[in-house]
């Protein structure tokens, strides 16, 4: 009797603890943004380590507008995990712009790597900086995409107005890339990773020669008004096919979010995928050699760390100050 006391003791301890290693029956949503981006083929590789790894799960990643969608779509409870950009998502906490009065309550799970803001046309069109929008015919990013949030500020910042100085159109990338190839619009913007598959597909275009516009020198101005989101950074010579000079641009985080009502156990686990298959990760997208322990810093998020996502970080003792 006594023996199976203990067993009984012994067996419902583990049950405790199981739910830092394994979920009963679950269903994850994962959104991510287009399939010309980023977010979309590394949203589809977490999907399948969370499958893969963590008993019970079936994860399945969904194609958006990109962060303000996704932002609002966990704002709803209607997707569990979100790959979003730093700046819509601190919108997105405190009810301004897009969210104007509905804030979404969220936690960070991880920091993912910088999202490089693209200007993109190609030669011909006589643009080679920013003055040269002036007049023309540009897609500033599709409904519902932080590319648009981050390109209105870029404009603005450049002493341009996007109504009134330029064509506006509200096109993703992969759109954008087409409509380009097609001479309906003049150039784009657009915020992802690098090599983005939609760029990379207008660079390898015959007969077409892209040109990426520098605009770094924005950023101070950008942050002067919406605090230190932003900073310079660059896309290296060589990045596209036929980019034959290094472009100076700004850039911004991209996060992995959560509802605030997320389990502490789902968090840790997604974490712990996350940084113990990264190279598996990779395979899909080489940005998820970019998430490091070492960006795990609230400098780089305005939004707190989940705690299933800081108890995994001081497990392995990266240090995050919340």
């Amino acid at each position: 009797m006594r023996n199976r006391l203990a067993a009984f003791v012994l067996s419902a301890v583990v049950a405790a603890t199981a739910p830092a290693l394994a979920q009963d029956k679950m269903n994850l949503s994962i959104v991510t943004g287009g399939t010309g981006g980023v977010y979309y083929p590394l949203g589809g590789g977490l999907a399948n380590m969370l499958t893969k790894y963590v008993p019970g799960w079936q994860a399945t990643a969904e194609v958006t507008g990109g962060s303000v969608d996704n932002l609002k779509l966990i704002g709803a409870k209607k997707a569990d995990i979100a790959l979003v950009m730093a700046d819509a998502s601190l919108d997105a906490q405190r009810g301004e712009d897009k969210f104007k009065g509905s804030p979404v309550p969220q936690l960070a799970l991880a920091v993912l790597y910088p999202n490089i803001m693209h200007i993109v046309t190609v030669e011909g069109t006589g643009i080679t900086k920013m003055s040269d929008l002036k007049g023309k015919r540009v897609s500033t990013g599709s409904p519902g995409s932080a590319t648009e949030v981050m390109a209105f500020r870029v404009i603005e910042a450049a002493g341009l107005d996007k109504d009134k100085d330029m064509k506006r159109e509200r096109l993703g990338v992969a759109e954008s890339t087409n409509a380009v190839k097609d001479r309906k619009i003049d150039g784009y913007f657009w915020v992802g990773g690098l090599p983005t598959a939609g760029v990379t597909d207008l660079a390898a275009t015959p007969g077409t020669k892209i040109v990426l516009v520098d605009h770094s020198d924005v950023v101070a101005k950008m942050n002067q008004k919406y605090g230190p989101l932003y900073a310079t950074g660059k896309i290296p010579a060589g990045t596209y096919p036929q980019q034959t000079k290094e472009n100076q641009v700004a850039t911004v985080w991209n996060i992995l979010i959560g509802h605030e009502t997320m389990p502490d156990a789902v968090a840790y686990n997604v974490v712990k995928t996350i940084f113990e298959h990264r190279d598996e990760w990779a395979t899909v997208h080489k940005e998820a050699l970019n998430v490091k322990a070492e960006n795990q810093l609230q400098a780089n998020s305005p939004i707190k760390f989940h705690p299933g996502a800081l108890k995994y970080f001081a497990e392995k003792g990266i240090r995050v100050m919340n």
